[in-house]
C-alpha cells in the first residue's frame, strides 16, 4: 500500500537534497533515495555508528545534510530547535520492519509537492505530517 503524503514544507522545490542517513535507517535507502537524485551519505560511511546524538546531528549540520532517522530524541526542539540545523526528517513508521520503514521513507520522497526540508524538524507519521518551521527574524 502507498501512502500520500499532502505537505508542503518550509521553501523552494529541491532539484537535489543532500541527506544523511541515522544508523536506524537501512543504508538500502541510500541507494532508493539517489534515484531521485538526491545526495546521500549513511552515518556509518562516516564512522557514526553508536555515536552520540549530538556527533551525529553535528556531522550533519557542518555537511549541510537534512538528517533522515527513526530516533525521537531528535525531534526534542529545546536540543534542535528548527533554524538551528539544516533539517531533521523524524519517521514514526506504522511497523517497524525494515521493508516497512524503507517503503514508508520513499513513499514520504516520492510526494510530488515535497519541497525544500531546509531548518525545518519535520514529523512524519501514517496519518499526518507535522512541521515546526525555524521562528521568522
Amino acid at each position: 500500500m502507498r501512502l500520500t503524503f499532502p505537505v508542503r514544507i518550509c521553501g523552494k522545490s529541491p532539484s537535489k537534497m543532500k541527506l544523511k542517513l541515522d544508523e536506524n535507517l537501512s543504508r538500502h535507502l541510500k541507494a532508493a533515495l539517489e534515484k531521485y537524485h538526491h545526495d546521500v551519505i549513511t552515518a556509518a560511511e562516516e564512522g557514526l555508528l553508536s555515536k552520540p546524538d549530538t556527533l551525529v546531528a553535528k556531522a550533519a549540520a557542518e555537511e549541510g545534510r537534512i538528517l533522515l532517522t527513526l530516533d525521537v530524541e531528535f525531534a526534542d526542539l529545546r536540543k534542535y530547535p528548527p533554524g538551528s540545523h539544516p533539517g531533521i526528517v523524524l519517521f514514526r513508521p506504522k511497523s517497524f520492519g525494515p521493508l516497512s520503514v524503507n517503503r514508508f521513507v520513499e513513499d514520504f520522497f516520492q510526494t510530488p509537492d515535497l519541497l525544500d526540508l531546509g531548518g525545518c524538524v519535520i514529523v512524519v507519521d501514517p496519518q499526518k505530517v507535522r512541521i515546526r518551521k525555524p521562528l521568522p527574524v
